[in-house]
């Protein structure tokens, strides 16, 4: 696995060798992703250029840290940007045509702020206690209380959904603590 700064700056300087090996190493994923949450191949390749787009563009400005790998901050970016161009199809007007109704540009920089909001999260995430991990991944991933209650031992479904709302609210502070918070929350 290459060091993350190994593909930010082959971004930064157009080092074409480097990025066909970027290619080679993540496109089959955000493909492979695409085609099973309602993409195609031309939207794979869509989205993973507006993500190197992004990640650049960003990069230039602001030299920022990626804590995990470069291979899963991109793909995390290539999910968002799906996720917002999915939500946008909702919006477009079809009359023998689609129009979308939000300039690309403005796309662009709602996504990077919608990263930067992520990135936020998934910081305080880390530096909450591990249950409260446990408890909010099963339920961000939409699992039933009866089966918290079974795998974590609670004593009840009302405990569960206690901790949830503790753990959530735990969460939420550290966010709104964070410096970052000001300049995310509005948009």
């Amino acid at each position: 696995m290459k060091d993350n700064s190994y593909y930010l700056e082959a971004l930064i300087n157009r080092d074409s060798r480097k990025i066909k090996k970027l290619y080679e190493e993540c496109f089959p994923k955000v493909e492979r992703f695409l085609l099973m949450n309602k993409g195609t191949s031309y939207d794979a390749e869509d989205i993973f250029q507006k993500a190197l787009l992004q990640i650049t563009v960003r990069y230039q400005k602001e030299r920022f840290v990626i804590k995990s790998s470069f291979e899963g901050y991109l793909f995390t970016v290539c999910r968002n940007l799906w996720r917002r161009e999915l939500n946008a199809n909702k919006k477009w007007v079809t009359d023998n045509e689609v129009i979308a109704l939000n300039e690309e540009e403005f796309d662009l920089a709602t996504a990077l702020v919608e990263q930067k909001r992520w990135e936020l999260f998934a910081e305080a995430l880390e530096v909450i206690s591990e249950n409260c991990k446990k408890v909010l991944k099963m339920f961000f991933n939409r699992i039933p209380y009866a089966r918290m209650v079974e795998e974590l031992g609670y004593n009840s479904e009302t405990v569960a959904r206690q901790r949830v709302f503790k753990c959530k609210a735990k969460l939420t502070q550290l966010i709104k603590k964070d410096k970052r918070y000001e300049s995310l929350k509005e948009l």
